[in-house]
């Protein structure tokens, strides 16, 4: 039995230049983190004593004979990958609500991977984990999704993420003491808006024309050194809030999906709160608000958005990880008998039982 523990994700700038119809001709960059929220990832080979080949246990169960007829793309697309051809239970559980901006699918998707190569006793490192991550969602799944998620999912840690023309992918730490990183961390506070939404829907109004929203792009890509600066160097952290609030301006204007009049209504009472700035995180039109606040305006904020969900975090600095490792066999000589006969076996045992 194997469980992976991959983290969530916080982009702060430069979000849209990491889809691939974008970084293919101009290049790309975003600067992000993983905070200690995550997504726990369960695999063991199935005993065959069971009327079905796999059991898959997220927000809904599947049981099912072989990998082409489960229901979940990502689950279906990473053992078609891998060609796993034994019988697995997958049971997810997660810190956060999918489809909240938060990059979860990518993070299931990274965690997954890593848990199923750790169960056939393979290391991958983390570079292989986010590329074999990217190839699964983009070409395999078919989703409108860019680069960064399954990057800062498999890596960890407070980054400048590069995606170049010829799709290279580097990874840069910032260069930010401890006490800066405290601070910095305590100054963001995360809200939970309520809505739900799915991403490849609101991406999909305007990725296939992103040439019409170069000069966004561009400003959003500027908007990384900008922060990075503001992070490794002397200026006040509130900068940084400022940053946030201009980015967020910036990013509306790329999609009519990405606000909509209640999500500008929790903004505003925020700003009037006392907030220095903040975003949507993800494609936008819900999920999680990311807010900038000065210590002294904390409880100001709180009390105006007393209706929604304050989730509490800490950057993360590991990445994807395995947690727990029970070696297992992948009952080889049993499953050669036929399903019937294994069937009738465990039904036997059963009745002996009761």
């Amino acid at each position: 039995m194997i469980i992976s523990r991959t983290p969530f994700r916080i982009s702060f700038f430069g979000g849209g230049t990491d889809y691939p119809e974008w970084y293919s001709n101009h290049g790309g960059s975003v600067l992000s983190t993983s905070i200690d929220r995550y997504a726990y990832i369960t695999c063991r080979y199935l005993p065959p004593f069971f009327e079905n080949r796999h059991r898959l246990v997220y927000s809904k169960i599947e049981n099912c004979q072989n990998a082409a007829e489960i229901i979940h793309p990502g689950i279906r697309e990473c053992l078609k990958y891998l060609n796993c051809n034994k019988g697995l239970e997958i049971i997810h559980q997660g810190d956060l609500p999918a489809r909240s901006g938060m990059g979860s699918s990518s993070s299931f998707i990274v965690g997954l991977l890593l848990g199923l190569y750790a169960l056939r006793g393979v290391y991958k490192n983390k570079y292989d984990l986010f590329k074999e991550a990217i190839h699964i969602e983009q070409n395999l799944m078919k989703e409108n999704v860019g680069s960064q998620d399954q990057v800062a999912a498999a890596v960890g840690g407070l980054n400048v993420i590069e995606f170049d023309k010829n799709a290279e992918i580097r990874i840069n730490p910032i260069p930010i003491n401890y006490d800066r990183r405290v601070q910095f961390n305590n100054k963001l506070q995360l809200y939970f808006t309520g809505f739900q939404r799915n991403a490849t829907d609101i991406v999909s109004s305007y990725v296939t024309d992103l040439n019409s929203k170069s000069r966004q792009l561009r400003l959003l890509k500027e908007l990384v050194n900008e922060g990075v600066e503001i992070l490794a160097g002397n200026a006040p952290l509130s900068d940084f809030g400022s940053l946030m609030h201009e980015s967020w301006l910036i990013k509306k204007t790329i999609g009519n999906s990405i606000s909509n009049n209640e999500i500008e209504i929790i903004y505003q009472k925020a700003l009037e709160a006392g907030a220095t700035g903040g975003k949507l995180l993800g494609a936008g039109g819900g999920g999680f608000m990311l807010l900038s606040v000065e210590e002294d305006k904390k409880l100001h904020v709180r009390e105006a958005l007393k209706d929604l969900i304050l989730v509490p975090f800490q950057f993360d600095t590991e990445g994807a990880k395995i947690i727990y490792h029970l070696p297992q066999r992948a009952n080889e000589g049993i499953e050669s008998r036929n399903n019937d006969s294994a069937l009738r076996v465990f039904e036997e045992l059963d009745s002996i039982v009761r």
